[in-house]
């Protein structure tokens, strides 16, 4: 059974594990290879993932786990971005993972903990064309607003990052 809670230091490996799984699963069709090195690099690393389950605050309310018997099969977590609006940075799951109700169980914590901060509405980026996330996101709610240059893109590179929102 997977039980989804904040997440502790124990869990730093787990959480680093899924995320960089999760990004190659998602996006060797969409990304180059340094892009996508470059981004695990940047945000998925023990040191960083670890001072982000230590340091809170309301703008990174921290990691949420999916823990099936202890082992880290999804993570997510998200902040507020103004007084009613809120944005959901980050949700993996273990590739193996996925269509078992677990980013459900993820997005519900997350989102709960952001009404709690006063949260109206939710927001999200996707990479433009990614079918593993946008048919979720919509299912849950999420529309399309608008397009913007994606981040981190590397030199030649014009990827797209769509822009979803919802209500709370």
């Amino acid at each position: 059974m997977v039980v989804i809670q904040r997440a502790r230091p124990v869990h730093t490996s787990g959480i680093v594990r899924v995320c960089i799984d999760a990004n190659w699963a998602t996006y060797s069709d969409l990304h180059s290879k340094a892009y996508i090195e470059g981004v695990i690099k940047e945000f998925y690393n023990e040191k960083r993932v670890l001072d982000e389950i230590e340091r809170t605050s309301k703008e990174w309310g921290g990691w949420f786990v999916a823990l099936d018997d202890e082992t880290v099969a999804g993570a997510a977590g998200g902040g507020m971005i103004d007084d009613e609006a809120a944005e959901l940075y980050v949700i993996y799951l273990n590739p193996r993972r996925r269509n078992q109700g677990i980013g459900t169980k993820l997005l519900e914590a997350v989102t709960e903990q952001q009404k709690q901060l006063g949260a109206k509405k939710q927001w999200v980026s996707v990479t433009e064309g990614n079918q593993k996330a946008i048919p979720f996101y919509e299912a849950k709610g999420f529309q399309f607003q608008h397009k913007k240059t994606g981040y981190a893109n590397a030199e030649g590179e014009d990827d797209n990052t769509v822009r979803y929102l919802r209500n709370i």
